[in-house]
């Protein structure tokens, strides 16, 4: 079958599982699940006051936020093996909205699963962590494949945009309700009632993207579909190396997002353990709520500004903002520092993952394996947070002190900075697509 491209509906409908599935990142990854998991597992000395958050696990005993960036980065590393294979059966199968529904669900009945978090239970407990990131990421593999099958590249940085504000808008309107209704209706509605509302949110917001998104292009395909998947992304794989400017671009692409991702999953645990000391957690939430709010303007403002400058040039320069925000990241003590740092970046990081998704989509060269060609950046994605996330705690782990682990991140961004000079003009006349340097 052929989709109709440009559609309003199909396209809205495609935005919109943005707004169902941000709510998992914003409650779970960043908001209220690293407080809780923090208060959970962590208690004061009453004679020394020190802070205890040794916790123990399978036997061993290491730092809360050292086992919270591990069992990330295992979910990453699920994702990393699962993703390529899956999106080439569905790329063979021309059914990539099943592959859609399957992470979605696996994401929100995991999210649902967290309101019977025990720290006397961790190893179980955790495994619902795992899953719901696991859920999350994988979904959106095959949610991304879909841009370029239902707009023209003219279409891909404003629809991208579109989707990451309808986000961090309804994200933020689920987080500022739960947060009323902790206020409102103490004790009865706790901060676990609050990983239910995630799951069902995100469940049923994406119904309307189902309703509307078409099943994909299908295509005919003989012999055994998981074999046919395998020998989809080694084909890709052959293509990638012989486009440059996409090869260029997906290695800038894998430090730097992995530096921007390792920033989304660590700086509300760095900034309750070292910032936010104290039993109000208030000014935190605040800072989160910065955070979105300024990712949709963010958003926004790049895709503007991508018609003037280019997508590359936009890129480049959020990226090198961002070696400034962890400089500064290092060097913060105080809460209204951190108020500061968050404004930056949360308008970076709804700027830099808009801006990043349509670049790509516009690089691919025309195919209809799209979902193989997204697991590739989606892989990368992945490989690099494993990374990322594994190294921030590990350094932590080894020098007890989470800022040295920040030093790791204007490392990647730097370097990631360096690969995307590479990307001229000349690059892009290659493509045609003199838009991506202006």
């Amino acid at each position: 079958m052929t989709v109709e491209k440009n559609n309003p509906r199909v396209m809205f409908g495609w935005a919109m599982y943005d707004w169902a599935n941000s709510v998992y990142n914003l409650v779970i990854t960043s908001a209220i699940f690293p407080i809780f998991y923090g208060i959970q597992t962590s208690s004061v000395d009453k004679i020394t006051g020190k802070l205890i958050d040794t916790v123990s696990f399978f036997g061993y005993q290491l730092s809360n936020t050292v086992l919270y960036n591990y069992v990330f980065s295992l979910a990453y590393l699920i994702v990393v093996f699962t993703a390529p294979l899956l999106s080439g059966v569905a790329d063979y199968s021309g059914n990539k909205k099943f592959f859609l529904k399957l992470f979605c669900y696996l994401g929100a009945i995991s999210c649902v699963c967290l309101v019977f978090f025990d720290k006397n239970y961790l190893e179980w407990s955790m495994l619902p962590v795992m899953l719901a990131c696991v859920g999350f990421w994988g979904s959106l593999v095959f949610y991304n494949a879909y841009l370029p099958e239902i707009a023209d590249p003219h279409l891909h940085d404003k629809l991208s945009a579109k989707g990451f504000t309808l986000g961090y808008i309804g994200s933020t309107l689920v987080l500022i309700l739960c947060l009323l209704a902790l206020n409102m209706f103490k004790p009865a509605f706790k901060a676990q009632h609050i990983f239910v509302i995630v799951g069902l949110w995100w469940v049923s917001f994406a119904q309307i993207t189902y309703s509307r998104l078409p099943k994909s292009l299908s295509r005919k395909s003989g012999g055994n579909s998981l074999f046919n998947g395998f020998k989809e992304i080694i084909k890709v794989n052959k293509e990638i190396r012989k486009l440059t400017v996409l090869k260029k671009f997906l290695l800038s692409y894998f430090i730097y997002n992995c530096a921007v991702q390792t920033v989304l999953i660590v700086a509300v645990p760095f900034a309750n353990k070292l910032i936010f000391t104290g039993d109000d957690k208030s000014g935190l939430i605040v800072a989160v709520i910065i955070i979105q709010l300024l990712a949709a303007v963010g958003a926004i403002f790049m895709s503007r500004l991508s018609k003037r400058i280019g997508n590359i040039n936009v890129i480049k320069i959020t990226v090198f903002l961002w070696v400034i925000g962890c400089i500064c990241g290092y060097m913060i003590r105080t809460q209204n520092e951190f108020y500061f740092l968050a404004a930056l970046i949360g308008f970076l990081m709804g700027g830099i993952q808009s801006m990043s998704r349509s670049t790509y989509s516009k690089l691919l060269p025309e195919t209809r394996d799209h979902a193989s060609y997204f697991s590739f950046y989606d892989v990368s994605e992945k490989i690099g947070l494993v990374i990322g996330v594994f190294l921030f705690g590990f350094i932590e782990g080894i020098t007890h002190d989470m800022r040295q682990s920040i030093l790791l991140l204007v490392v990647l961004f730097v370097f990631g900075f360096l690969l995307l000079l590479r990307i001229n003009k000349h690059d892009a006349a290659t493509l045609k697509k003199e838009e991506l340097v202006a």
